[in-house]
C-alpha cells in the first residue's frame, strides 16, 4: 500500500521542485527588467540640454542655472527607479534655486543609451561626479538621491566623497529589499544587483540627511531604519514624514526647505528616528 502511494508522492514532489526551479530560472532572466523599469520614461534627446559620454554610450539628461546666476554650491540629483527626471526639473529649480543643478538619465532612461547595470550606474554616477566638480572646482557638492538613486548616491559619497548627501527614502540594501518581497526565494543566490548602501556609507564621513516616509510600501521603513542602525555613530539627520508614502514624500511639507538649508550647510533640525 506505502509503495503504491510513493511513487505518486514522488512525481508530485519533483513536479514542484521543477516549478520552483522554472520560478528561480524566471526571475534570475527577469530581474534586470522588473528592477530597472526606464521604458517609461524614455524622452526625445532634444529635450535635455546636457550630455556625458562614456566609452561605450551617450548619457543625456539636464543642468539648470540659478536665475540670478548666484550659484552657492552644485547639486546633483539621482532619480528613482522609473522616475522621468524631467518632470523633476521644475521642482529642484524652484526648491533649490541658488544651486547648480545637474541629473542624467540612467542608461536605457530618459533619452540615455545602454542597459542599465548597478556597476554600470555606480560609475556612470562617479563620472557625473567628477565632470560636474571640473565645472565647479570651488562650489562645494551636495549629492541627493531617491529611492533607487539612493543605491547610486551611496556608492558615489564612497567613491567621490560629495561634500554632502541627501538620501530619499533609502534601503540599506536592495537584497534586503527584495528578500523582504520574495523571501521564499534564494534571493542572495539570484540578484545581480544588490545595491549595498549600508556598505558603500560605511567610509563615507560627510553629513547626511536621511528623508523617511512611514507610510512606504516600496522601500518599507523598516529597510530605511536598518540602514540608519548601519550608519550610528556618523553625521546623520532625520526627518520623518510619518504619513507619507513612497511616491508622495517630495510634496510633503518643509521638506524641500529642510533640503535647502542642509545643502547651504545650515542645520536642520532632527527629529526623533524611532529606533
Amino acid at each position: 500500500m506505502f509503495s503504491k502511494l510513493l511513487k505518486p508522492l514522488l512525481w508530485l514532489l519533483a513536479l514542484c521542485v521543477a516549478i520552483y526551479v522554472c520560478i528561480c530560472s524566471y526571475m534570475f532572466a527577469q530581474q534586470r527588467q522588473m528592477i530597472f523599469q526606464g521604458g517609461s520614461t524614455r524622452v526625445e534627446a532634444e529635450s535635455t540640454n546636457f550630455s556625458l559620454q562614456r566609452a561605450d554610450v551617450l548619457l543625456r539628461g539636464w543642468q539648470l542655472h540659478p536665475k540670478d546666476g548666484q550659484a552657492g554650491s552644485a547639486v546633483i540629483y539621482f532619480g528613482g527607479n522609473a522616475e522621468n527626471i524631467e518632470r523633476r526639473l521644475p521642482q529642484l529649480a524652484h526648491n533649490l534655486p541658488h544651486s547648480d543643478i545637474y541629473t542624467l538619465a540612467y542608461r536605457g532612461y530618459g533619452a540615455s543609451e545602454g542597459e542599465p547595470t548597478q556597476e554600470l550606474l555606480e560609475l556612470d554616477a562617479a563620472a557625473l561626479f567628477d565632470e560636474v566638480k571640473r565645472l565647479h572646482p570651488q562650489q562645494p557638492i551636495t549629492v541627493i538621491g531617491r529611492s533607487l538613486g539612493t543605491g547610486v548616491a551611496s556608492a558615489v559619497a564612497d567613491l567621490r566623497r560629495p561634500d554632502r548627501l541627501v538620501l530619499v527614502t533609502p534601503f540599506d540594501s536592495m537584497l534586503n529589499t527584495v528578500r523582504g518581497m520574495y523571501g521564499w526565494l534564494p534571493v542572495e543566490l539570484l540578484l545581480r544587483d544588490p545595491f549595498d548602501s549600508a556598505a558603500h556609507l560605511q567610509h563615507y564621513g560627510g553629513p547626511i540627511l536621511v528623508l523617511r516616509a512611514g507610510q512606504d510600501q516600496v522601500v518599507e521603513p523598516a529597510r530605511t531604519d536598518a540602514l540608519l542602525q548601519r550608519l550610528k555613530g556618523k553625521a546623520v539627520q532625520v526627518l520623518a514624514f510619518d504619513q507619507a508614502g513612497h511616491s508622495n514624500i517630495l510634496r510633503s511639507p518643509g521638506l524641500w526647505q529642510a533640503i535647502e538649508r542642509f545643502v547651504d550647510g545650515a542645520p536642520v533640525q532632527a527629529l526623533p528616528q524611532g529606533l
